[in-house]
């Protein structure tokens, strides 16, 4: 297949919410309140552990027959330690996440290493996973100054 590019823009509005569109979706970003938001949406570094979250069941719903796994419920918590200080520059630290782990939650009747193995697969194949976990090529494409 060849390379798919997605699209998305974020929009600053009013304090520090954003708007962020992708083809005929949007959603609101923002920060909660003790981060000087209006907490009207999740903000940045949450939609990240959703995104990843969201993609791992996607890639279980996709893959669960070929592995014979019947999908009763499934389900992923999510969770990141990100040092403030580093967002803040009150240290060195880096500003993003250090740490992030999560639990599959399956409602299945296969066996355990059946299951094992789907979530190998699962781990070795959700780009969202990829993507935190390996090293992306990140630039700045332009800047367009409007008047």
């Amino acid at each position: 297949m060849p390379i798919t590019t997605f699209k998305a823009t974020a929009h600053l509005q009013e304090g520090v919410v954003v708007k962020v569109r992708s083809r005929d979706f949007e959603f609101i970003i923002d920060e909660p309140k003790s981060l000087g938001g209006t907490d009207t949406g999740m903000n940045p570094v949450e939609a990240v552990l959703g995104a990843l979250g969201a993609c791992q069941s996607i890639v279980a719903r996709v893959y669960a027959k070929k592995f014979n796994i019947r999908l009763d419920d499934f389900w992923v918590e999510v969770e990141g330690d990100l040092d403030l200080d580093g967002f803040f520059k009150k240290s060195d630290v880096r500003p993003g996440y250090s740490d992030i782990r999560y639990n599959f939650h399956i409602k299945t009747d296969a066996p355990k290493e059946q299951v094992e193995e789907f979530v190998q697969f699962l781990e070795q194949t959700c780009p969202v996973g990829d993507t935190i976990a390996n090293h992306v090529n990140l630039k700045l494409n332009g800047i367009i100054i409007e008047n």
